[in-house]
């Protein structure tokens, strides 16, 4: 278990997260089937190249999923007791399939529950692709942002 307990987040703190997935057309077309997505932005080569995008897009869904998945080893692996929600998610740039990802968290805030066995954590999540073309963290572009809200295990006594 590498996850962080509720007293081990700091309001604040930003968490660079070292995991990087670069997105293959097979994952896009996976999650999409999975999830019975059949958007042709996604899938049809020729449909997408008459868009303004000139290319398929990898599902947006994916891109968050893809990116929650990344902060998971270092915020909530084996300390978590649920999510509570995801808020406020934006897609400002797209991701298309060869596209390098990686994601950072920074906690905006916390609470213990009501009942003070428990905490909530409120964490801002940016996934960025690499490719020096943006203003995030080495000149690299925000694909996704959003926040995520999860309920927390204490420490044991």
């Amino acid at each position: 278990m590498s996850g962080l307990y509720y007293e081990e987040f700091h309001v604040g703190e930003t968490i660079e997260h070292p995991r990087r997935r670069t997105v293959s057309e097979r994952d896009n077309q996976t999650f999409c089937d999975m999830t019975m997505n059949q958007q042709p932005l996604h899938l049809d080569a020729d449909f997408a190249a008459d868009t303004d995008f000139g290319e398929r897009l990898v599902n947006g869904l994916y891109t968050m999923s893809l990116a929650v998945g990344m902060t998971i080893p270092e915020t909530t692996d084996g300390t978590i007791v649920a999510n509570l929600s995801y808020d406020a998610v934006e897609h400002p740039n797209p991701v298309f399939h060869g596209d390098t990802l990686y994601a950072r968290t920074t906690v905006t805030d916390k609470r213990e529950t009501s009942d003070g066995e428990r905490g909530v954590v409120e964490m801002h999540v940016e996934a960025f692709k690499v490719d020096e073309g943006g203003d995030g963290p080495n000149g690299d572009t925000l694909v996704c942002s959003f926040d995520r809200t999860a309920l927390s295990l204490k420490q044991p006594a």
